[in-house]
This record gives structure tokens, sequence and C-alpha cells, in this order.
């Protein structure tokens, strides 16, 4: 990765850091603002009246949040009304956007080198074994350090 780059993947990797441990996080299947809800005992038309809304109001977004089509500023106001504050962000399913970025840098270098070599082995000049996984190594670190768009293809 150039310099600038590797240091914006720094960055973003400390700031979602504190992140790491929502992968242990299950949602309720009622979701968060039902869940909540029933947890402290609050009542649907009690809520509905902290944000001037009816009772089937209130119901319609708990609804809306279990079919996923809620908006931030809407369960940000549910929070609200409820003394929450919302957080979000992504979660790297590889622990970090470094591995991120390591793991699709080795798909495609992998790729790259196979298909390359596959051309070899037709004209009888193909390579095996050690020299194809050192090939794959070399080529994965220059696409890290490139940060070449055709990762994300």
């Amino acid at each position: 990765m150039r310099n600038n780059k590797k240091l914006l993947v720094e960055q973003i990797d400390r700031k979602i850091a504190p992140f790491q441990e929502v992968n242990n996080v299950i949602i309720p299947n009622v979701g968060w603002i039902s869940a909540i809800r029933n947890a402290i005992n609050m009542t649907m038309a009690q809520l509905g009246d902290k944000l001037n809304m009816t009772r089937q109001g209130v119901k319609y977004h708990e609804e809306s949040e279990i079919k996923g089509s809620i908006t931030l500023n809407t369960l940000r106001e549910f929070g609200e009304a409820m003394d929450l504050k919302l957080v979000y962000g992504f979660v790297p399913k590889d622990g970090t956007i470094e591995n991120l970025i390591d793991r699709k840098a080795k798909e495609l270098a992998t790729k790259i080198v196979m298909r390359t070599n596959q051309n070899m082995v037709l004209e009888d000049q193909g390579i095996y074994g050690d020299k194809i996984d050192n090939n794959i190594e070399e080529l994965t670190e220059v696409l890290k350090r490139e940060m070449r768009k055709s990762l994300w293809d």
C-alpha cells in the first residue's frame, strides 16, 4: 500500500477497533426498539407520547425495524426517547480493513498467477509448487502496496 493509503487504513482500523466486540451481539428477533421498550417496561403509548405519535405509529416503526426498512434518523429518535444513544458502524468480517485488503489482494493475485500459469502450461512453460506460491505472495504484496481498484471487482 502507498504510504498515504496505508495511513488511512491504519486510522480507520483504529476507529473501528471498539466495534470488534459487536460481532458477538445477537440482534433480537423483535428488533431493538421493541426489545428495549419491553425490557424497561415502557408501553407503546408511553413511547409514542415521547415521540408525538400514536401507539400505532410506534408499532409501525417497530415492524419497519424488523423488516430492515427503518432509517437511522428514526432509530436515533426512538433511542433518544428511551434515553439511549444510537451507535452504528461497519465491522470487517476479516477483523480489520488491513486483513480485508490482504485477503482481496491474495485472491486477485492467485487468480492472475493461475490464469497466467495456465497459458504458460499450454505453451509447455508452466511453473509448479513453491514457485507458484512465491509468485502469488510477491504479486499479493504488489497489489497491496499499489492498492489497485481492481481488488474490488
